[in-house]
């Protein structure tokens, strides 16, 4: 090795050529980069490890690098899209199985392959938090199937936190579709066969009313065509827990950016305000302090996004059982909650401020006034009132993520806060307003479609519908609007999380309100996940932008920003933040931090 040369320049070499082997593509070209595995056509960026790895990180790079190059060489896009449900579980789990055969054709080849798959396999389940699943609730039942598929083509056992994932259901999917899964290793290399029998395994499970019959074989040479060329754009695992960190095209960096068609007459308090990429950027608030998009942030299109009041999402009878579910979690945790609210109370209640009103006909007796009267008795009694001055100067906006990441025991005590907050902040006349953000569709809605039947231009920003809930507004009474909570609970609801356009638009109808303070209050698990953007832009892109509206509300902005990670740690993006390990500990974190805040009043120069 030349001394000037990169320690990592022999690695490199090697998997490039052990990935043109795989492939059987001379033509194959690797490039190494920070972020996940992402490719187009020939083209194919690798994780880089870091010097001094341990040796199971470096397998699981070569992993990466193995999964991409089998997918390339053994998966026809064409014949996949052809068979694949066209949204929901049946679409996740289609995908899964999929993935179980390119990884068994590798594995029962090649035993190198098979550790470095495993390697890899191990990574996404650990980022997934798969790891740390408890219940049967928060394991999804498509990725214990394709992970089940995975165990019996290959014959070998699952890494520790796949089986965690696959234990919950083993019983149930081998009981119900235990015959189609072994008939899936007769036709392990014949895709077509093999996405019938899948489709088998989803009617199994009770699914079949998601899959729509597959088209016909003689579809146009160019439909075919146009399949192809979508093909790797979804060349990524379906959960989007998994691809936190995921999915750049090296093409995306050099390609020219689309411009954006927006709607100059839309409101800014709905979704914050239209960038245009042609003006200089616009860190500062308007006029009425509402922050704008980011110039080097877009929509590739906005008219599909909603925001939408919870009862409008979910038939009234439905809500009701919903909010039924919730409550009976409350009642496990009264003595709980009654402590954190009474203890909350207090501190409002301590801060409110309180003066008399003197020369009163009626009332309490003013004391002070009594020796007139015993000097005069002509002197009338005078009696005073206390008046108390409500604390409305103050209003709190909880935004909550609503993202499939979120389903189980996060999404039910994250619910059960916003409860014990929205009781305890109207008994304390303190305005409460509760949010919460996801998308409409899984991967893409009809964004992605239009993209793609734009001719998917380069760089085209966020790639999915937008759904902002409203769960109580700020003005809404607590009797009215306690309802909605239960909406939460319907797991349905919870897909992608673009959190960015989020915080921007929860700031900019808080910071339009009249009170003298406002807080803005983040739930989350996690940075900002949406496969279908991540797929065709830069890797950090979403991230960035939630940089970018973190930052412009801690330094020029009134509205005061806490946030709390549930099982990831914000404090690198928010300066006023909590991490939570422990779900059950999110009630009393968000109380710890609202009473520190009325404690002292925190301003910008603390920051």
């Amino acid at each position: 090795m030349n001394e000037a040369e990169n320690p990592l320049e022999p690695f490199k070499r090697a998997m490039t050529a052990t990935m043109r082997a795989l492939a059987e593509n001379e033509e194959l070209e690797v490039t190494f980069g920070q972020g996940g595995t992402s490719g187009h056509g020939n083209r194919v960026r690798v994780p880089l490890p870091r010097i001094g790895c341990t040796e199971e990180e470096l397998n699981a790079v070569r992993g990466a690098g193995d999964e991409y190059a089998l997918k390339l060489r053994h998966h026809d896009e064409a014949v996949h899209d052809r068979f694949a449900p066209r949204g929901g579980t049946a679409q996740e789990m289609f995908q899964w199985i999929e993935d179980a055969r390119i990884a068994s054709i590798g594995s029962m080849r090649m035993e190198g392959v098979a550790q470095n798959l495993e390697a890899n396999l191990e990574v996404h389940c650990k980022q997934a938090a798969f790891d740390k699943i408890t219940v049967e609730s928060e394991a999804p039942l498509s990725v214990a199937v394709g992970l089940l598929v995975r165990q019996h083509l290959t014959g070998r056992e699952l890494p520790p936190s796949a089986e965690n994932v696959v234990q919950f259901w083993r019983e149930y999917v081998e009981e119900h579709a235990g015959e189609d899964i072994s008939a899936l290793k007769d036709c392990i290399d014949d895709q077509q066969k093999f996405a019938y029998v899948c489709r088998s395994i989803i009617a199994d499970l009770g699914l079949a009313a998601e899959l729509d019959e597959p088209p016909e074989q003689n579809d146009s040479e160019d439909d075919i065509e146009n399949i192809d060329e979508d093909a790797n754009d979804q060349d990524a695992n379906p959960e989007d827990v998994v691809l936190d960190e995921d999915s750049m095209m090296d093409e995306s960096a050099d390609g020219e950016a689309t411009s954006m068609e927006m709607d100059a007459d839309m409101d800014m308090d709905e979704l914050g305000a239209d960038a245009d990429p042609d003006e200089a950027p616009q860190q500062v608030p308007d006029d009425s302090g509402r922050i704008r998009v980011d110039v080097n942030y877009q929509a590739y299109s906005e008219a599909f996004d909603e925001i939408v009041r919870a009862e409008d999402l979910c038939e009234s009878e439905e809500l009701v059982r919903l909010r039924a579910m919730l409550d009976q979690q409350l009642v496990s945790l009264k003595h709980t909650t009654s402590r954190l609210a009474n203890r909350l109370q207090r501190k409002l209640m301590a801060k409110q401020n309180r003066t008399w009103e003197y020369d009163l006909e009626e009332g309490l007796l003013d004391a002070a006034r009594l020796a007139q009267v015993v000097v005069d008795p002509s002197n009338p009694l005078a009696y005073k009132q206390e008046k108390e001055m409500n604390f409305r100067d103050t209003v709190v906006t909880m935004l909550i993520d609503s993202s499939g990441s979120m389903r189980g025991r996060s999404i039910t005590i994250a619910a059960m806060c916003a409860d014990i907050l929205g009781r305890t902040l109207e008994r304390c006349s303190v305005r409460v307003e509760i949010l919460g953000f996801t998308t409409r569709a899984w991967r893409g809605g009809q964004s992605r479609e239009n993209w793609i039947a734009a001719g998917k231009p380069a760089n085209p920003g966020r790639l999915n519908d937008l759904r902002h809930i409203i769960y109580k507004a700020a003005d809404d009474t607590w009797q009215r609007a306690k309802r909605n909570l239960g909406l939460m609970m319907r797991e349905e609801l919870l897909k992608e999380n673009i959190d960015g356009e989020a915080l921007i638009w929860a700031h900019n109808r808080i910071v339009m309100r009249s009170e003298e303070r406002k807080v803005l209050m983040v739930i989350s698990d996690g940075l900002p996940v949406d496969n279908s953007t991540l797929l065709v832009n830069p890797s950090n892109y979403l991230e960035q932008h939630l940089k970018y509206a973190i930052d412009t509300i801690e330094t020029r902005s009134p509205v005061e920003l806490i946030a709390i990670g549930i099982g990831h740690d914000v404090t690198h993006h928010y300066s006023r933040a909590v991490t939570i390990t422990d779900a059950e500990q999110l009630g009393g974190a968000m109380i710890d931090q609202l009473a520190d805040l009325f404690d002292t009043k925190v301003g910008k120069a603390r920051r």
